[in-house]
């Protein structure tokens, strides 16, 4: 008998434990910027200046965590925009705004404001760089490219958003990720 009951307390101390402790250890899910989306986004990108006639672009597309997940050079692009591309993209994840809002709001919108901005190593304060986030606003990632006129930069940035919104579902998912193609918003929904 006092075994049994012994028992008994060792199976609800076990059960109690497990049930407290579960959901920590539970997996959790998070959207993630794949290949393919990155790859989408640049062929995208590439069309949109190929189509407009722009001059070359390098495109440079960004995990949610500030790494470089894609990068792409069009024939005969500068070299310098190499490292440009790079920054507008990391720029827009690393504070997760487009980097034309980022110069607009904070290096030269308001003259009364303090500047500082603009001056801070790695950040860049000009069109051509956009956050890609899911419609509820979760970052997962940033495009930059830069070779043509900013302006035309950001566009060919938001044409390759645009363009990962219509994948098939099944592209972005993989065990353990919430499938992202649907979610993805424009203009880095900010």
């Amino acid at each position: 008998m006092h075994k049994t009951i012994r028992h008994l307390q060792n199976v609800i101390l076990l059960s109690l434990f497990f049930t407290l402790t579960l959901p920590v250890y539970a997996l959790t899910t998070k959207p993630v910027m794949t290949l393919v989306i990155a790859q989408r986004m640049a062929q995208a990108c590439d069309a949109k200046a190929q189509s407009e006639g722009w001059r070359p672009l390098n495109i440079a597309i960004f995990d949610g965590g500030g790494n470089l997940k894609y990068f792409q050079r069009q024939d005969d692009a500068y070299l310098g925009n190499i490292e440009i591309a790079q920054l507008k993209g990391r720029s827009s994840v690393l504070l997760p705004y487009p980097t034309r809002a980022i110069g607009e709001d904070n290096a030269y919108g308001d003259p009364k404001r303090p500047h500082g901005i603009e001056l801070v190593p790695g950040i860049v304060v000009f069109p051509g760089g956009l956050p890609v986030k899911t419609q509820s606003g979760q970052l997962i990632g940033g495009i930059g490219v830069s070779g043509a006129t900013s302006d035309q930069d950001e566009q060919c940035a938001q044409a390759g958003i645009d363009a990962v919104k219509k994948i098939a579902t099944g592209l972005a998912t993989r065990p353990g990720n919430v499938d992202i193609v649907s979610l993805i918003t424009s203009k880095g929904s900010v």
